[in-house]
């Protein structure tokens, strides 16, 4: 365990030497003092504005952090041939492939906790403090999500390029966040094979709608325990399939 902790820091000191964070930090500051302005425009409004425009881009930078970071934690690695030198360590492949994936979950953690403060100081400016709160609920689930898709993406590193990788796992988030209209195409198609063809996909890929709770949020609901426990189950349940998946594939490579 020691080992996974040391590569999940390395990994995280790598994200903050390439300045992932800083420019993200730096660029969602600016959205959310757009978020106040539009606010401004919509008299009223200006609460759930802020909510609804500063949770999506929380989700929108995740998910760039998520795929373009987790497409290459494995790729560069053997693409630079360091790989050779950190399997000649006493570490398992298993124990590199764990590490790094908490590494990068550990960069979407801080990633997310600094933008939702960003959210709260802009709905306290407009003295919605109720909301200030009530969005908390939203971003745990963000966070949820964020982890899954980083299991995506770093499942697809295993075995494919960093440009594939990017459109497979981007190909997920959005079919997972329409993965409801999957089961009307397939009672509306008359084709057998078909029928059964969506119904698999809807059925194996990820269900992102349950981590949907930001038009809840801006309405100032908080997610029940109930709720969050099922998303929390579901997450981790998937995210340990696709590391699984992950470790058996990097485990079967030939590095010589």
């Amino acid at each position: 365990m020691q080992k996974v902790i040391e590569i999940a820091k390395n990994t995280f000191r790598e994200a903050v030497r390439d300045r992932i964070l800083y420019n993200l930090i730096l660029f969602f500051l600016f959205i959310t003092a757009s978020a106040v302005f539009l606010g401004d425009l919509t008299a009223g409004n200006e609460a759930r504005t802020i909510v609804n425009f500063g949770l999506g881009a929380m989700l929108l930078f995740g998910v760039f952090i998520a795929i373009f970071v987790g497409v290459g934690l494995l790729w560069k690695e053997t693409d630079r041939r360091t790989i050779y030198a950190v399997l000649a360590k006493p570490i398992t492949r298993t124990e590199f492939v764990v590490g790094r994936y908490l590494g990068l979950c550990l960069v979407l953690l801080v990633n997310t906790l600094i933008m939702a403060v960003g959210v709260s100081l802009a709905l306290l400016y407009v003295r919605a403090s109720w909301l200030a709160l009530a969005i908390w609920g939203a971003v745990i689930l963000i966070y949820l999500e964020l982890s899954l898709m980083t299991a995506v993406a770093i499942m697809f590193s295993s075995f494919s390029t960093p440009a594939l990788s990017a459109l497979f796992s981007f190909s997920i988030f959005l079919i997972g966040h329409f993965s409801s209209s999957l089961r009307d195409i397939a009672e509306s198609i008359g084709s057998k094979s078909a029928k059964v063809f969506f119904n698999l996909l809807y059925y194996i890929l990820p269900n992102l709608t349950h981590f949907s709770f930001v038009t809840n949020a801006a309405h100032g609901e908080f997610p029940t325990m109930v709720f969050l426990l099922a998303s929390f189950s579901y997450a981790v349940l998937y995210i340990f399939i696709l590391i699984t998946i992950t470790v058996v594939i990097f485990n079967r490579r030939d590095f010589k």
